[in-house]
């Protein structure tokens, strides 16, 4: 059992977009919520991969940057005031004879939880690594990264992007205008971006703003001290060149894994768990899991998706914690905020 302060209504593990407006849901029905992230700060994938990135499906918002709907949604969560547990994962979950949870952290911070609400993404993440030799060396000094936290830090510099996917055109289309020089590496012509994005790196390809190296792959890094100066990549058939950089971005995706959440005793199936739609809750009465993480018939991993799954799955919650009380559902323009 944790000490009285670490003693919640609701725990939810992960604080990423979907993690953020469940605390706003649990705060309108009286709630309490402790969240517990990995990450040093709020935000997950949003802050993490594409702060600056914009988002155009989020409702009422005809575009938003991945930052600003954080700090929109952290703001909107605030008057309930949620604790935070930032830069420890949950390694340990226990369901107690009472109903109630215990979670352990891996700093050692206890939390006892009437109910637990998992919005951890896909669990953990981190980038897919190119297979090269002194790679470390360079991230040290920042002249390989694998996300752009702000585009200001490129302003001025010669900008390798490695990738053929979503991330590596995107951020070569959002930063041909603030870098030097970007020049695209890729092994074959055809991306696997959207249509529409594909389009615009060839059109800026064609005007002489964004170099297409293709097709060719990173072999090989340069540089004096941790200091990235080129870029080597080659062909199939062993042709080389060396690329002169300041920084290397590799979108490589990412490496997903539940991590100790596959040993919860969920119904757990290729990193997902598996949920009963209409509330949330997975196999375990008591837990349940929305946003990315979670899996049912004809799933759409949006982030509007997981907002409405935050909203089922706390009114669940809340009847899971009193269930010989009634409740009579009430819209937000009848109640307000409370603590507002």
């Amino acid at each position: 059992m944790s000490d009285a302060s670490n003693s919640t209504d609701i725990a939810i593990i992960g604080a990423g977009p979907v993690g953020l407006f469940a605390v706003f849901e649990a705060g309108m029905l009286g709630l309490k919520s402790h969240v517990i992230d990995a990450l040093g700060m709020v935000g997950g994938q949003c802050s993490a991969l594409y702060p600056e990135k914009p988002i155009f499906d989020i409702p009422a918002h005809p575009q938003i940057a991945g930052q600003d709907l954080i700090d929109q949604l952290a703001k909107q969560a605030a008057p309930f005031e949620p604790t935070y547990h930032l830069g420890q994962q949950v390694t340990k979950l226990e369901k107690r004879d009472d109903g109630r949870f215990t979670l352990t952290t891996s700093t050692g911070t206890v939390i006892d939880a009437g109910a637990v609400v998992i919005a951890a993404g896909c669990g953990a993440f981190g980038p897919n690594k190119p297979p090269m030799d002194g790679l470390d060396d360079y991230e040290d000094s920042g002249g390989v990264q694998y996300y752009v936290k702000r585009r200001a830090d490129f302003a001025g510099k010669k900008v390798v992007i490695a990738g053929g996917g979503d991330s590596a055109v995107d951020w070569a289309l959002s930063l041909h205008d603030v870098a030097e020089k970007v020049m695209v590496v890729h092994r074959r012509p055809k991306f696997r971006a959207a249509p529409d994005s594909s389009t615009k790196l060839q059109a800026l390809a064609e005007a002489g703003k964004i170099e297409m190296v293709i097709p060719y792959q990173l072999k090989g890094l340069r540089g004096e001290n941790g200091v990235l100066s080129h870029v080597v990549v080659a062909t199939l058939k062993g042709e080389e060149r060396e690329l002169e950089a300041d920084h290397l971005l590799p979108f490589f995706g990412l490496a997903m894994e539940l991590g100790p959440i596959a040993d919860w005793g969920l119904n757990v199936d290729k990193n997902h768990i598996g949920v009963t739609q209409a509330t949330m809750e997975t196999s375990v009465p008591g837990i349940f899991a929305i946003g990315d993480i979670a899996h049912y018939e004809h799933k759409l991993k949006l982030i509007l998706s997981g907002f409405a799954e935050g909203a089922s799955a706390i009114h669940a919650a809340r009847s899971y914690l009193f269930p010989d009380k009634e409740f009579h559902f009430e819209y937000s323009t009848t109640t307000g905020v409370p603590n507002e």
